[in-house]
């Protein structure tokens, strides 16, 4: 059993005994848990935001949305490290790091396509692709990171696939897009026809070419 597995068989032990009372769960979270849900808030409020535009057509909103997403990064990039620092990682952290990340780079940038424009049957089809990638990516990332390579630390190697916060790199795509007032009618590519009734905007295939990366198996990523 190497150094991390012991640690988390640890962790888990400890979890075995919870704190009993009123909110036991919450207090029973380490720091990194804390800041891991920070990243989930985010992706809701990013969601949330994405709504919002829907109603107000304020461009505030959107604005809003795309920040909140790097905001999310940064608390996921966070929560690793205080773990290793406080030496207090668990599989309940592990499943809530995934969990948020799921909403801050899966569904919230699938929602702010939909806020942007993208909202045809089949741009709707292809951002639930992407979502649904991004579930399986990280479902088979938390299902085999035990077995995956690791160094004296206990850091994985590489990643199979792209990690779903490259989902960023749409955001950023569109924050020049929605900069430049190239959003909702003047989405670049506009609207493809490609039977009566089967529209697509061309743009949403960026999400598609993303997803697919995500759960590739021959894609090797080398973790930072």
């Amino acid at each position: 059993m190497t150094n991390v597995e012991k640690k988390l068989s640890k962790a888990d032990a400890n979890l075995s005994k919870p704190t009993q009372g009123h909110f036991s769960m919450v207090r029973n979270f380490y720091l990194a848990d804390i800041i891991t849900l920070m990243n989930g808030v985010c992706g809701v409020q990013s969601v949330l935001s994405s709504m919002r535009y829907l109603t107000t057509n304020n461009v505030r909103d959107l604005q809003t949305s795309m920040v909140l997403m790097p905001l999310g990064m940064l608390f996921d990039f966070m929560d690793g490290r205080v773990a290793r620092w406080r030496n207090n990682s668990s599989l309940l952290g592990q499943e809530l790091d995934s969990l948020a990340d799921l909403i801050s780079f899966g569904l919230a940038p699938a929602a702010l396509a939909f806020a942007v424009g993208m909202r045809s049957y089949l741009d709707t089809i292809a951002l639930t692709y992407f979502v649904c990638c991004g579930i399986a990516r990280l479902a088979r990332y938390n299902a085999t990171v035990a077995l995956a390579p690791k160094d004296d630390t206990g850091k994985v190697h590489h990643f199979e696939g792209t990690p779903i916060p490259t989902s960023l790199s749409l955001v950023a795509l569109i924050a020049y897009f929605v900069h430049n007032d190239l959003y909702l009618d003047t989405l670049p590519f506009q609207l493809y026809e490609i039977a009566e009734g089967w529209e697509i905007h061309p743009l949403v295939l960026v999400y598609v070419i993303s997803g697919t990366l995500m759960i590739s198996k021959t894609l090797r990523i080398p973790k930072p």
